[in-house]
Parts: structure tokens; C-alpha cells; sequence
């Protein structure tokens, strides 16, 4: 029974990123974006072509053009000058 719910455990913690929201940064140079998840700021610089999975459990981004999003952790957002689009 304890192995059990050790696997059951495992897979969760295994299987939480793929719930993620990715941002994926179109443009030719690296931009900046602001998270904030759970009170905390965090930010995160995306070089060009780069695609970083965030917010597992949903945030708030602040795009480079001064936009704020949020998202829920199943999103797909594309940035492309400097603006987003979310999917």
C-alpha cells in the first residue's frame, strides 16, 4: 500500500509541468517578461527562439510591450514584436 501511494505521488509531481503554460519568444532579439505566481516576482528573459514552460498552477505575466496577462498553466503564448498572442 505505502509503494502504492508512492508511485501515485511520483506521477503527479512527474506529470505537473506538462499542465504548464509556455511562452515562446518569436522575435530576433531577447526580451524580458514578469511573473508573478504566488505573491512572488520572478523574471525571466527569453532569447530569440527560445520557449520556457511557467505557471504551472497560473500567474500573471507582464509582457516587454507593458501588457499584463494572466494565465491559467495550459496556455500557449507567442511573443512577436514584442506583443503576445495567446493560445
Amino acid at each position: 500500500m505505502r509503494m502504492l501511494v508512492t508511485m501515485l505521488l511520483m506521477s503527479t509531481t512527474v506529470a505537473a509541468p506538462a499542465f504548464a503554460a509556455s511562452i515562446t519568444n518569436k522575435d530576433g532579439d531577447s526580451v524580458v517578461v514578469t511573473i508573478v505566481e504566488n505573491g512572488k516576482r520572478t523574471e525571466l528573459a527569453l532569447g530569440a527562439g527560445a520557449t520556457e514552460s511557467v505557471c504551472p498552477s497560473g500567474c500573471f505575466v507582464t509582457l516587454p510591450n507593458g501588457d499584463r496577462v494572466a494565465l491559467n498553466g495550459d496556455e500557449t503564448v507567442e511573443i512577436s514584436g514584442g506583443s503576445a498572442v495567446v493560445k
